[in-house]
């Protein structure tokens, strides 16, 4: 809308009235002697030209930015961000939550759930809310049976979710990662594994998060990988790992000869998924964060803050960038 002198102040005092007074556009015509439609076209001219600024302040709305832009960047169906907090117990207990929280958002509702494991997972299982949904029937998409008498709570977290959720939970009855190739071949090829990994090939969306590579992985305190394996794999370029199998910053195999050991869903089957949910948190897991998103693994990400600016190549507010 083109404004002349008298129109300019106009549109000025109308702003004022409207955003500084609370006016509604009835009283402001009144008082400006003007038409309702014509206070419209005030307002509308007052910001257009510059005379209104309009900012978002609270918290919530940088992060709902920050979902927009890693979903326009990564080319990711959905992204969920939650705020910062003071500890990573915090920022994990914080995405968990919101992950269970998504997982009721989802529509259609999907009847079988693909779902890795690990403590993330867990933390998430734990805190959805009993009749979530009905009728959802997880299914384990990579092995998880220890091999040390450490319980890993992977079969747990199928039961719960399922539990809570009315429905059944498949486990897969194998190990992670076996010592030989053709072990797990064999292994693969036995009836029983071969009807859940087909199921789990059938699920309607997958749930997964992702593994550093130190001597605080999953693997290493399940006894399927020494502390000299994860530096080898570390050398070879690994950033994580994603349902078992360990990845490069580009998302490929880091290691094709453990890889050959590992019972489960394979990468590209994870990345030729329709929806396929990653949840993943903290400093820590940055770089396999960047891995799994940037090479397509996701469809949705649950992140945090940090995490999220980390992807987009800036640096949290609040924090100094190295």
């Amino acid at each position: 809308m083109a404004l002349n002198d008298s129109d300019e102040i106009l549109a000025v005092k109308a702003a004022e009235l409207y955003y500084e007074a609370g006016k509604t556009q009835d009283e402001i015509g009144v008082a400006l002697n003007v038409s309702r439609w014509k206070v419209g076209r005030l307002l509308v001219a007052a910001r257009e030209h510059g005379f209104v600024r309009i900012e978002i302040v609270h918290p919530s709305a940088r992060r709902f930015s920050l979902e927009r832009e890693l979903c326009g960047f990564y080319g990711l169906v959905d992204a969920v961000v939650v705020p910062a907090a003071e500890s990573d117990a915090d920022v994990q207990a914080r995405v968990a939550q919101a992950a269970a929280d998504y997982l009721t958002t989802l529509r259609p509702v999907p009847r079988t759930l693909g779902v890795s494991w690990g403590r993330t997972l867990h933390a998430v299982a734990a805190r959805l809310r009993p009749g979530w949904a009905i009728g959802v029937n997880p299914v384990q998409i990579n092995g998880s049976v220890s091999s040390t008498r450490q319980a890993t709570a992977a079969a747990d977290t199928a039961v719960v979710i399922a539990r809570k959720a009315q429905g059944t939970a498949t486990l897969l009855p194998s190990p992670a990662i076996f010592e030989h190739a053709a072990t797990r071949r064999a292994i693969e090829a036995d009836r029983s594994v071969q009807s859940v990994l087909e199921l789990a090939r059938d699920a309607s969306a997958y749930l997964f998060s992702a593994g550093v590579v130190d001597t605080s992985s999953v693997h290493v305190d399940s006894g399927y990988l020494s502390v000299e394996d994860v530096a080898a794999l570390a050398e070879k370029g690994a950033v994580g790992d994603v349902v078992g199998r360990f990845i490069t910053d580009d998302g490929q195999v880091a290691d094709p000869e453990l890889n050959a050991r590992t019972l489960g869903l394979s990468l590209d089957e994870l990345r030729s998924a329709r929806t396929s949910i990653a949840v993943i948190a903290g400093e820590a897991k940055h770089r396999v964060a960047h891995a799994v998103v940037a090479s397509g693994l996701c469809t949705t990400l649950i992140t945090d803050e940090s995490t999220a600016n980390d992807l987009l190549g800036r640096t949290a507010p609040g924090t100094t960038a190295p």
